[in-house]
């Protein structure tokens, strides 16, 4: 395993938001574990209060709740350098609402909230960052994906999903993909026939 590459991969996502200094970024390596999950091996369980938060260098994750009538939801799927975890528990020190579940074998660096919160405290740049951040995914993306799920039918949503990412296909299950997209497995695959016959 390349730690360094990964480690490196983790620092280019902090840059991305906001620029860090180089004590800033040590502190934070210090705090930083690997973890190995293979295939199927649940990261978080639905009930567990989540105490870190991780970056996926390799592999993917999905985030799912079932409702009480027993269906299954896939909130998210994070593929390599996305940031995942249930910060709503973290924050809160409250059971996650929701389950975090390996699709591929992956691999994860950690870092422990409670820890990761002190260096926040610590150190103003990376208070900068974490605001970054929290705009960017908890507002901006969020109000994005509520109006995409009004506004645009399900083969636009599909498109712009597989813009996004385009090897998504061939590495995650067609049913993850449907429920991400808010959509039944069957409504995608006459999505994928409808643009096959156009192309």
């Amino acid at each position: 395993m390349d730690e360094n590459k990964f480690l490196k991969a983790l620092r280019a996502k902090f840059y991305s938001f906001s620029a860090l200094t180089d004590t800033t970024w040590m502190e934070l390596e210090q705090i930083a574990q690997f973890v190995i999950l293979p295939k199927e091996e649940l990261l978080l369980r639905n009930g567990d209060v989540s105490k870190n938060i991780y970056f996926v260098c390799k592999g993917s994750l999905r985030a799912f709740f079932t409702d009480l009538q027993g269906n299954i939801y896939t909130m998210n799927i994070f593929i390599e350098n996305n940031i995942a975890g249930s910060m709503a528990s973290s924050i809160l020190n409250k059971p996650s609402e929701f389950t975090l579940e390996a699709l591929e074998d992956t691999t994860l660096i950690s870092l422990n909230y409670s820890r990761y919160r002190e260096l926040i405290e610590k150190y103003s740049d990376l208070k900068n960052c974490y605001l970054s951040y929290l705009e960017q995914h908890w507002i901006i993306e969020k109000e994005k994906r509520e109006i995409s799920l009004v506004m645009e039918d399900a083969m636009e949503r599909y498109k712009k999903y597989l813009a996004l990412h385009p090897d998504i296909e061939k590495r995650i299950p067609q049913r993850h993909i449907a429920s991400h997209l808010g959509i039944t497995p069957t409504q995608l695959s006459r999505i994928r026939k409808k643009i096959k016959d156009i192309t």
